[in-house]
């Protein structure tokens, strides 16, 4: 099963860009970086949780996340980009680019800006961290989440998704538009 399709299903998210002033980050094949120190530096900014995420809405994002990071027990949500268009709420239909990483694993499990495509669907079919955490998000911003384990799949993680059971998710959301 195509990652793309888990993400209709329930996990959308948007592009995440690290950038780290560590001595020796370890990056991966997918543009996740984990590093020992975190910092924000040129077009990045840091999170509360020692998450880094760039600012350049144009290019797929890369997040940096802090050695040790993993679960969470509550909804994280920081603005990267603040919108300045119509605000998301609980019934819309949305589209988005976005980026999903594994809190624990550190590795990406899906990115519509892989497959070159935005993805639509409406809000409240999704998992419940998108449900909570793009209400009021608004047109031509970048979001942060970080969604923990049960409000996501919980010990039903998709299988070969990558996705490990009761595992928190870290989502970049760009929202594209409100259609």
């Amino acid at each position: 099963m195509r990652m793309h399709t888990l993400a209709i299903a329930g996990v959308l998210v948007f592009g995440l860009a690290a950038c780290t002033s560590s001595p020796q980050p370890t990056a991966t094949p997918s543009g996740v970086t984990t590093s020992a120190t975190a910092s924000p530096t040129g077009s990045a900014v840091a999170d509360a949780s020692g998450i880094t995420v760039s600012t350049d809405l144009k290019t797929k994002p890369v997040i940096s996340i802090p050695a040790g990071f993993g679960n969470v027990d509550k909804l994280i949500v920081r603005d990267i980009v603040p919108g300045t268009g119509a605000a998301v709420q609980a019934t819309d239909n949305v589209t988005v680019n976005y980026v999903g990483i594994g809190a624990v694993t550190h590795q990406q499990f899906d990115a519509s800006w892989d497959a070159h495509t935005t993805a639509s669907f409406p809000l409240n079919g999704v998992i419940q961290g998108w449900q909570e955490g793009l209400l009021g998000m608004k047109v031509g911003g970048r979001r942060l989440l970080v969604i923990p384990g049960n409000l996501a799949y919980g010990a039903n993680a998709p299988a070969g998704s990558g996705i490990q059971p009761n595992e928190s998710l870290i989502f970049v959301v760009d929202l594209v538009s409100i259609p």
